[in-house]
């Protein structure tokens, strides 16, 4: 038997101001009456704007039990130094919460190394290998491509469509570079190379600051493990 196709669950255009909404709600520093006026000023019907909160609750209103902390520390981070990048945090929290959101970014940052650019079909084609040749992988890989290019990550050539690399953030806080190394960690389900931290395709809008080994040393979630072939990996304690 088949096992069934991994859920999509980020199947709708999420712009970043409702994203940034939704996060200054979880942090205190604003209501869901002001969220909810927000959803209402950009035009959305009643129902749409029921499932795009759908999104919003599980990014960060309402994360599953097992990502409360982490969100909740993500919350943290903002609160005490509030000119970190929401673009940052949320990426964090998208590929953490959906890894739909997560693979098609891997996918994009993957394709774009090299030359800084792909095509959109080659995006499909991929995501369909792994979500099935259906309508619905079809479209809401272009919802998240349309999400991504809002959030600055990428530029939708309009007649050769293209997907353009837009130039990456760098991050100079270490606790929000921890964080996404954390993100990453969560997204992937499994240790990741210490090597290829500053060049994971998950998290190809940005740039890691200092040293992302030396952090993970200090922190009290990750932590560096020695693999049998000398190499390094970094997990999250107590777990994989």
């Amino acid at each position: 038997m088949n096992s069934a196709a991994p859920k999509i669950g980020f199947d709708r255009f999420i712009h970043i101001d409702w994203v940034s909404a939704a996060l200054k709600v979880r942090a205190g520093l604003a209501s869901i009456e002001d969220l909810n006026d927000v959803l209402v000023s950009a035009g959305l019907s009643i129902e749409a704007r029921k499932k795009t909160r759908t999104v919003l609750n599980r990014l960060w209103l309402a994360p599953r039990p097992e990502l409360v902390e982490f969100v909740d520390r993500g919350i943290d981070i903002f609160n005490k130094n509030t000119d970190v990048s929401i673009r940052a945090l949320s990426w964090g929290a998208a590929i953490a919460t959906y890894p739909f959101f997560g693979k098609v970014a891997e996918l994009v940052g993957r394709l774009t190394t090299l030359q800084g650019d792909c095509s959109s079909a080659e995006v499909h084609r991929r995501m369909s290998e792994t979500y099935g040749e259906r309508e619905g992988t079809y479209r809401m890989t272009n919802m998240v491509l349309q999400s991504q290019a809002n959030w600055g990550a990428i530029v939708r050539g309009e007649k050769d469509n293209r997907l353009i690399r837009c130039d990456s953030i760098a991050i100079t806080n270490d606790q929000v570079t921890t964080w996404l190394i954390e993100a990453a960690v969560r997204y992937t389900g499994k240790p990741v190379s210490v090597s290829s931290l500053q060049s994971l395709a998950v998290i190809y809008p940005f740039i890691l600051g200092q040293s992302p080994a030396y952090l993970v040393s200090n922190s009290s979630i990750l932590e560096n493990r020695s693999e049998g072939s000398g190499s390094v990996v970094v997990a999250l304690r107590d777990t994989f």
